[in-house]
Parts: structure tokens; sequence; C-alpha cells
């Protein structure tokens, strides 16, 4: 694992929350991993405690598991778990999508853009961790733009496992292929014009065949550990 370095300040478990969050975005930590307590105190040169209120706000955050008397680990989700999110995602995103465009669409337009431009690169350097965050920031620029800060508040609470899952699941496909590239500059153009229907159909499509790649890919990650306790 990289070495861990710790930005400017805010509180000192706000810091740590925020770098260990994102290294579980990142996939330095893999799904299901144990994340050491007295390894990120050493590594960040702080004591525990820090560190254990780090791991409670990743727990609320659903990125992390506490086990007591066992330790903490990144979350693993289940199958029924990838369909309630995806469920979820298709719930809000159309809906975010609309009020963005009325709220504020060419702030929604610049920013989505932007996301856009920044996976064509990850996709030609096959930079699944580069393609992951611009995928991460174009669907959370719906929510930034549309006004509404509950519907907002609502998809963070599932942001960072979305961005996780992401990352260590389906990024390393999208970069392989143009596929999920080419659907993100569909869903830009019909956002651009408006075209809510279209929109929420190919949205709809985009979130399901995300949650089948996370399903698919999840099972063979548990034939693999399997293999590994029968050999």
């Amino acid at each position: 694992m990289r070495s861990l370095k710790l930005d400017t300040p805010k509180s000192l478990s706000q810091r740590v929350m925020q770098r260990l969050r994102q290294a579980i975005i990142d996939g330095e930590f893999a799904l299901g991993a144990a994340i050491s307590e007295e390894m990120v105190a050493n590594s960040f040169g702080v004591s525990r405690t820090p560190v254990r209120e780090a791991m409670n706000q990743l727990q609320a955050q659903g990125l992390v598991v506490i086990r007591p008397q066992v330790g903490s680990f990144v979350f693993t989700p289940s199958a029924d778990d990838i369909n309630a999110l995806c469920t979820f995602r298709i719930a809000l995103e159309p809906k975010a999508a609309e009020l963005a465009y009325r709220h504020d669409r060419d702030g929604a337009v610049a920013a989505i853009s932007e996301a856009i431009a920044a996976m064509e690169p990850a996709v030609t350097a096959k930079d699944n961790i580069a393609y992951g965050r611009a995928d991460a920031a174009f669907h959370e620029a719906l929510f930034t733009h549309c006004g509404n800060r509950y519907l907002a508040e609502s998809y963070q609470l599932v942001s960072g496992r979305v961005a996780a899952l992401r990352t260590n699941l389906t990024s390393p496909i999208d970069v392989r292929t143009r596929s999920s590239f080419d659907e993100h500059r569909r869903l830009r153009d019909l956002f651009a014009r408006g075209e809510f229907a279209a929109f929420e159909q190919l949205m709809t499509t985009h979130i399901t065949n995300s949650g089948v790649v996370y399903a698919k890919a999840l099972k063979v990650e548990a034939l693999k550990v399997e293999a590994l306790k029968l050999d």
C-alpha cells in the first residue's frame, strides 16, 4: 500500500476519516479487508483515539463494519445489498437530474462535461482509479446542482459505497472498453436537451448493468475464497 498522508487541517479524526475513506474508495483497502487501528495510527503518526473515531464515522457511512473483539473491516455487500443500492439510485438519480436541469442547467452541464473530459484519458491510460473518480464526479454533479439539500444528503448516504464498488468492481472493466464512457456521453447529451424520459431509461439501464457486474464480480471473489479454503 502506498504511504498514507494527511492533507490540510480539520479535526484530527475528520482528517483520518477522509483519508481512510479515499483509501477505501480507491481500492487501497480491498472489499472485506481488515483495517488495523494500530497500523493506521502508526502510519498517520497519531494515537488510536482519532482512528477509532474515524472508524465509527466510516461505519455510519456504511464503508466499514466494526466487529467487537474481532476488528474493523471494509464492507462487503451481499446480492440483496446490491439490488437495494441500485433500486435506490434508480429512484433518485433521474429525479436529481430533472431538478438540476431546472435549478442550474449550465452549472450541471459544465460539471458533468468536466467529468467526461477526465474519463477519456483514464480510458486511454487504463487507469481505473482515475476513471472511477471521474465517474463518481459525474453522478454526484446531478445532486450538487439539484438545489434540494435533502436529496443531496440522501445520496451522500450511499455515495461512498457506490464509489468503492465502482473502483473495485466496474472501473477495471470500464477502462478496457468504451461502453461506459459512451453511455455517460449520451446521458450528458440527453440531459443538456432536457430529454428526461430517454435520460431515465438510459440511466436505469446504466445502473442496472453496474449492479449485474457487481454481483458477478463478488461471486467470482467468493469462489476464489472457497477454493483457497479447500486448498
